[in-house]
């Protein structure tokens, strides 16, 4: 078993995908016309972890590269950004997957995954989960795309019936329908995590995949009556509904001249965590974090554009 490094510190660990991002520096031209790009740390669990240390946060992920240079690149940007690489294993015959952007539109940009045979993220086994830290780490986030495929399944689904929901532990329904055979397949994967977490997030499609239904409320009432104690879902241009127990509410956009769609919804992970973690009420954090994916839409890039407390601040201000 992997051995713990600044467990007792740790205050939020993410497990999944982890990539790099090339991001075209000419937007609005199909890829066949892109002259030059941009690299970027990419990768929905990676990006949620650098956005909550943006904010402050002392996080971690598990996440696996391949034995060249891009894995190298991956350890080297996530120290630089805070996050710990502890748990960043490699697997020795893949490469680390590179995924390209094509803006056109920005607003939702076509991606381009090179993970094939299979991505080393998703080779995860219990040899390389550090089990101490998942009973006592106070936030535990994971995704939908870490159980498209095994070994990383099994070992999700180990995680989370070890952590019996102590804690925040989130689901971020994360579904591309390029890593699924199918839809159903998706719903019963994704969907059976939801038992094993207390806190859900994700957009209208993500939603209807997971419970079988995209309407906000009747989704939200289907994730409570799992036993969710906080549903989060993002409605685009109709704002963010937050749903528990005690009641709902609905969070209005924020209006950003969009740059590139990419990373918005990471952003928001990583202000959803930050609230969490520092006990604030629902309306609140779904401001914050509505606020935090506003910011990086506004921008290029995922990791390099996550936003500090004060940007957020100032728009929320404004």
């Amino acid at each position: 078993m992997t051995a713990v490094a600044g467990a007792g510190t740790t205050e939020a660990l993410t497990i999944g995908r982890v990539g790099v991002d090339l991001y075209p520096e000419q937007s609005g031209v199909p890829l066949a016309e892109v002259r030059t790009f941009a690299k970027s740390l990419g990768g929905t669990a990676t990006n949620v972890a650098v956005a909550a240390a943006r904010l402050g946060r002392r996080t971690a992920v598990l996440t696996k590269v391949g034995p060249d240079g891009f894995g190298s690149y991956v350890r080297a940007a996530l120290t630089e950004f805070g996050v710990a690489a502890d748990f960043v294993g490699t697997a020795s015959d893949l490469l680390t997957p590179v995924v390209f952007c094509e803006l056109n539109p920005p607003a939702d940009p076509p991606l381009l995954f090179y993970r094939a045979p299979i991505a080393p993220d998703l080779t995860l086994t219990a040899d390389d989960v550090p089990w101490d830290l998942i009973d006592t780490v106070p936030l535990l986030w994971v995704t939908g795309t870490g159980v498209s495929a095994e070994p990383a399944r099994g070992t999700q689904r180990a995680i989370l019936e070890q952590r019996a929901r102590r804690g925040h532990t989130v689901l971020d329904l994360d579904y591309r329908p390029m890593f699924w055979p199918d839809e159903a397949t998706a719903r019963t994967e994704i969907g059976g995590l939801i038992d094993h977490v207390n806190v859900v997030v994700g957009n209208r499609t993500e939603v209807g995949v997971a419970v079988g239904t995209a309407d906000p409320d009747e989704a939200a009432d289907r994730l409570l009556a799992r036993g969710v104690r906080l549903a989060v879902i993002k409605r685009g241009a109709e704002g963010v509904l937050v749903a528990t127990a005690d009641g709902r509410w609905t969070v209005p956009p924020c209006p950003v001249t969009v740059v590139c769609g990419l990373g918005a919804g990471d952003a928001f992970g990583g202000a959803l965590v930050h609230g969490l973690l520092a006990g604030w009420d629902p309306h609140r954090i779904a401001a914050y974090a509505n606020a935090a994916g506003a910011l990086v839409a506004s921008r290029l890039a995922c990791a390099d554009a996550m936003p500090t407390a004060a940007q957020i601040e100032e728009l929320l201000c404004r």
